[in-house]
């Protein structure tokens, strides 16, 4: 094919330099049609270059104060995402003429929270809903519910360079689109499709945020059919590393995290946020780390006590699971559970810290003796605890490998056995029973 088309333009080339007349016809003609080209557009809206450089977006010390929730109030997680769109378009409005991301959300664009990307923040205007008489210049697109249209138009925009040096840098503008968890699956070829240009094109490309909203068995009375368990995992069938992943638990790690993942040089970000409002922990009264530490992926809980026999460790991901863990924390010195706990929030951004913090939080000793609890799917959270024995004292919405029904967010999470009382009891058996397990996994070795 190659030797084909190199005879085929030798020959037409041949033309060219067998006759100078044309040769001179031809290039005044392209240079004319050239000066044609004019150097601005009426109506052309980039506004000016310098956004994608701009700390204030990525470094979580410099986000306002009113950016945050204080311990004891009420918000779902969902929430932490309108703060954080509001916050961000407003600043590149105000500074740079322009909003940084164009978002898109069929009929739940209010109740997934990207809707905080047209919302005003701090005394700034956002830019409200695209309406293309009335405001032309909404970052907010009214669409149907066509799940996959959105993705392609996210994808599709965040591939238009208007830089004047595009294989340097990019300019233009960063697409977000959400669903329900439970379609994520319908977002997935073109964010395939835009990863694979991602990775290849000698062209820079923007990003794009793709939501998972009402994620986990947590959406409840949407019943199951609206549960993202299983196809939540949609968004890691992509080669290590090109797509961010992101848990965050509660409303102040949402801002943290996507701050982090935005910082990096990764062009899809895919974060799960789930529905019911959860209580602001008072993390320094609890004794836990900061909301700060969600940016490094996952972060411990609790350590061990020391002079205690260690029970193995435990790691955690998602709203109630968290919120619920975090309860019974107070009771497990007084039981006598000596486990270590992980919040395990994102795969991705853990593996970028150092090697040191990586082994302090979660050592492949800590992995091969470990649970997880999680209102995903059990085989979600292999990348944590990849025990030969894991599965048989975790708690995960698919603990028996059925199905949830319906009902009340307590009545779903108990039949998810991710509530109190099921967690705590787990945690008993995991801690009292590791003597029984490590013989085990000995034995395993052995007969190797």
């Amino acid at each position: 094919v190659q030797a084909q088309a190199a005879a085929n333009l030798g020959i037409a080339m041949s033309v060219l330099r067998r006759d100078d007349d044309l040769v001179t016809w031809l290039s005044d003609r392209l240079a004319a049609i050239a000066s044609t080209v004019p150097s601005s557009l009426e109506g052309f809206r980039l506004g000016q270059p310098g956004v994608f450089s701009d700390q204030r977006i990525f470094d979580v010390s410099s986000y306002p104060d009113s950016m945050w929730k204080k311990p004891g109030e009420k918000a779902p997680n969902r929430a932490g995402l309108a703060a954080w769109g509001a916050y961000v378009n407003t600043l590149a409005l105000r500074d740079y003429g322009r909003p940084l991301f164009i978002a898109a959300s069929a009929d739940l664009a209010e109740s997934t929270n990207i809707a905080g990307f047209g919302h005003d923040y701090g005394g700034l205007p956002g830019t409200g809903w695209y309406e293309r008489s009335s405001n032309p210049t909404g970052a907010l697109l009214p669409t149907e519910i066509t799940e996959f249209t959105n993705s392609g138009l996210v994808c599709g925009l965040a591939t238009v360079n208007l830089s004047s040096d595009p294989f340097a840098g990019f300019d233009g503008f960063w697409g977000a689109c959400s669903t329900y968890g439970s379609f994520s699956y319908l977002k997935y070829g073109p964010m395939r499709l835009f990863s694979q240009l991602a990775q290849d094109t000698e062209l820079k490309v923007g990003k794009v945020l793709w939501i998972a909203g009402h994620s986990g068995p947590e959406t409840a009375e949407d019943s199951r059919t609206h549960f993202g368990i299983f196809s939540i995992g949609v968004t890691q069938l992509f080669p290590e590393g090109h797509v961010i992943d992101l848990h965050p638990w509660e409303y102040n790690e949402v801002p943290v995290m996507l701050g982090a993942a935005f910082g990096l040089d990764v062009p899809i970000v895919a974060l799960h946020l789930t529905r019911p409002p959860v209580e602001i922990p008072d993390r320094e009264a609890l004794g836990i780390p900061s909301h700060l530490f969600a940016a490094r992926g996952a972060y411990v809980l609790r350590d061990y006590r020391p002079g205690m026999p260690r029970g193995g460790t435990v790691f955690v991901r998602g709203t109630m699971p968290v919120r619920n863990l975090v309860n019974v924390l107070p009771l497990l010195d007084s039981r006598g559970i000596n486990v270590k706990i992980v919040a395990a929030l994102s795969p991705q951004l853990f593996a970028r810290q150092p090697a040191a913090y990586r082994e302090s939080v979660a050592s492949a000793s800590d992995r091969l003796d470990g649970m997880v609890i999680t209102n995903g799917a059990f085989k979600l959270m292999r990348e944590w605890a990849d025990g030969p024995l894991a599965r048989e004292y975790s708690l995960s919405s698919d603990w028996d490998d059925r199905w949830r029904t319906g009902g009340s967010v307590a009545e779903v999470i108990e039949e998810a056995h991710l509530d109190e009382a099921h967690i705590l009891a787990a945690l008993e058996r995991f801690a009292a029973s590791r003597p029984e397990r490590l013989r085990r996994i000995r034995g395993m070795l052995d007969d190797a």
